[in-house]
């Protein structure tokens, strides 16, 4: 069968979106403080906004395992 985009491109976003969520969520939870003069170090509304983007981001890693078999 032929390989579609669709699983790859998931893939990708899905990887990016949940390593950018984490990092938003150890700098709003205070515990990452680079880069130094970032305006989300200790800004707990970052943390929740990075959670729900890793979130994301592991729901679309799973969809796209899931479409690639």
């Amino acid at each position: 069968m032929k390989p579609t985009i669709l699983p790859r491109l998931l893939r990708v976003f899905g990887m990016a979106f949940l390593l950018m969520g984490l990092l938003w969520v150890g700098q709003g939870t205070g515990y990452v403080k680079w880069p130094a003069e970032s305006f989300m170090i200790d800004m707990r509304p970052w943390a929740w906004r990075g959670a729900g983007l890793a979130g994301l981001g592991a729901a679309m890693l799973a969809l796209s395992a899931r479409l690639g078999r």
